[in-house]
């Protein structure tokens, strides 16, 4: 029973002094062999992986030709693992620390990509939205002749998008909790403050149905000024739609409104 005892514990000590390949090259100081090894497991589609080999390298390539390109593959091994916050960061250092590499542009793309897809929902905060369009404006100036001008336009009017609708359902949530007056004051404010959101036809379509049940909640003697502001709100609503699904609704409540 001894002897079997001790025959396990040797065999536990051999498989725990046991590393494999990769784990004894991403301890070694052998460059080349971890900088192919690197490439060969991104070539793979081996992401972390070749991300850790990269990482290890980082100060054995200090000041050496290969420096940039491992810093480089370091930050995109970890954007195509879709470890994005990692990516930013490491391309981030390496857009600060080589400035004039052939690799420059692509990592300040990549900043970008990983800026925008830590952007959140539009119900949420978006001060990310908001650093990212700073950005990428600042890419395209700075790279007027890229081949990515297309999906910068594209994240562009995505964010966009978002804040356009932020600002329309924040001003929305007034007229559901049926405060009316509130809810025209803010939906006019959304269009001082962006006449161009995309969501004008809806915006001045709530401006008018908040006048309109604004005025109908209102006293006797209040009602006719009130419907008054209703009809300059139909009218630049049907100036600018006349053909708009809502122009039916809003043309009942008009005529119902003259008659008052």
């Amino acid at each position: 029973m001894k002897r079997n005892l001790i025959v396990a514990v040797t065999a536990l000590l051999a498989l725990c002094s046991c590393k494999t390949q990769y784990e004894i090259l991403l301890e070694s100081n052998d460059v080349d062999s971890k900088y192919n090894a690197a490439l060969q497991y991104f070539d793979t589609g081996k992401y972390q992986k070749a991300a850790q080999l990269f990482e290890s390298m980082v100060l054995l390539t200090s000041g050496m030709e290969k420096d940039d390109t491992v810093q480089y593959y370091w930050g995109l091994s970890n954007y195509k693992f879709k470890d994005y916050l990692t990516a930013q960061t490491n391309f981030e250092k390496f857009v600060e620390s080589y400035p004039r590499s052939p690799f420059t542009d692509m990592a300040r793309f990549y900043i970008l990509d990983c800026m925008f897809r830590g952007t959140y929902r539009y119900e949420l905060d978006q001060t990310p939205t908001y650093k990212t369009i700073t950005a990428i404006n600042q890419y395209i100036i700075d790279y007027p002749g890229t081949d990515k001008l297309d999906i910068c336009h594209k994240m562009l009017d995505e964010l966009g998008e978002r804040l356009d609708r932020k600002a329309f359902e924040n001003a929305r949530l007034y007229y559901k909790m049926e405060d009316y007056k509130a809810a025209r004051v803010a939906l006019k404010n959304v269009l001082k403050d962006d006449s161009d959101n995309i969501y004008r036809e809806q915006i001045l379509y709530y401006t008018a149905m908040s006048a309109y049940k604004y005025a109908d909640m209102s006293i006797q003697e209040k009602k006719h000024e009130r419907f008054l502001q209703f009809q300059d709100d139909y009218l630049n609503f049907i100036g600018e739609y006349p053909e708009s699904s809502y122009r039916a609704e809003l043309d009942r409540l008009y005529r119902k409104a003259k008659e008052l």
